[in-house]
């Protein structure tokens, strides 16, 4: 196959990978000013695709997430369409390491992952790490190596990460999560090291030892132990009395002010549930 053939034959494979996959819509959207609210700089965001390439990477990953940027804050002069400042810095598939609008993600559900102990200058050395990445192409020489993956056969648990590591062709560096995971690295901060237990006369010893960035997928922020998980609902105050159900009707205006409050505990009265109406049995009947 000629460069030229090969080329086209990738643009047309990452124009079909990037097609958003027919049926799949997010548990919950996330809340773009609560989430603006509450990010930091050196925080990941996780998110839930919904294009062909995320379900590839959710079904080999095994896990709800198949996308991760990195926000560092408006530093950049740039904005989206609708006036939103640049303040992620991600690695897109046929783009490579760019920056983008926080309201790009405004109907995908996303998680905050949250470095614990960082100081600032810790945390601007992360940020900086991925500024200095940003304009990056990858190469799309390979990337018919994906078209393996688009084969409905099941692969075993235990090959599914290996698949989107370690020679499986360079598309696979746009899962943005290798690229994170250097970032992190090189502050020397963990995601999920490889642990080797030493045991001595004196006492038991663990030595930490870092994975190869490649390893990383989107889903081991979420289940690394060294990264906080952050809810911009609960951590700006969620009281669930405010909460107006489609199947209640609001009580009358003069009646509201009369509505339970939350206790001194944080608890509130019970509130019996409606419970549905029994349906008649045979027993019940002749009875």
């Amino acid at each position: 196959m000629t460069d030229l053939t090969h080329s086209w034959v990738s643009r047309q494979l990452i124009k079909y990978l990037e097609q958003t996959s027919p049926g799949i819509e997010p548990f919950t959207a996330s809340d773009p000013a609560s989430l603006e609210a509450v990010l930091q700089p050196g925080d990941v965001l996780l998110v839930e695709g919904n294009t062909r390439v995320s379900g590839i990477i959710k079904y080999l990953t095994q896990s709800t997430w198949s996308h991760s940027a990195l926000y560092v804050g408006p530093r950049f002069n740039k904005r989206a369409a609708d006036g939103s400042p640049h303040v992620l810095i991600e690695a897109n598939l046929g783009q490579g390491v760019v920056t983008a609008p926080l309201s790009k993600y405004t109907a995908f559900h996303t998680r905050v992952c949250r470095p614990v102990g960082l100081n600032e200058e810790e945390r601007e050395r992360v940020v900086a790490y991925m500024i200095k990445r940003l304009g990056i192409e990858y190469d799309v020489k390979n990337i018919i190596d994906l078209m393996r993956y688009l084969v409905p056969a099941p692969i075993p648990a235990r090959f599914r990460r290996r698949m989107l590591s370690l020679g499986s062709g360079v598309p696979t560096k746009v899962i943005c999560s290798g690229l994170i995971a250097q970032a992190f690295e090189s502050v020397s901060y963990p995601i999920l090291p490889r642990i080797e237990l030493v045991e001595s006369k004196e006492k038991r010893r663990e030595i930490l030892h870092i994975r190869h960035y490649s390893l990383y997928m989107p889903r081991d922020f979420d289940i690394s132990p060294y990264f906080r998980i952050v809810k911009p609902t609960i951590e700006l105050g969620f009281d669930y009395h405010t909460l107006r159900w489609a199947n209640r009707p609001m009580p009358p205006e003069e009646e509201r002010e009369n509505m339970p409050r939350p206790l001194a505990g944080g608890g509130s009265p019970p509130i019996a549930p409606e419970l549905p109406e029994p349906v008649p049995t045979a027993a019940s009947i002749a009875a």
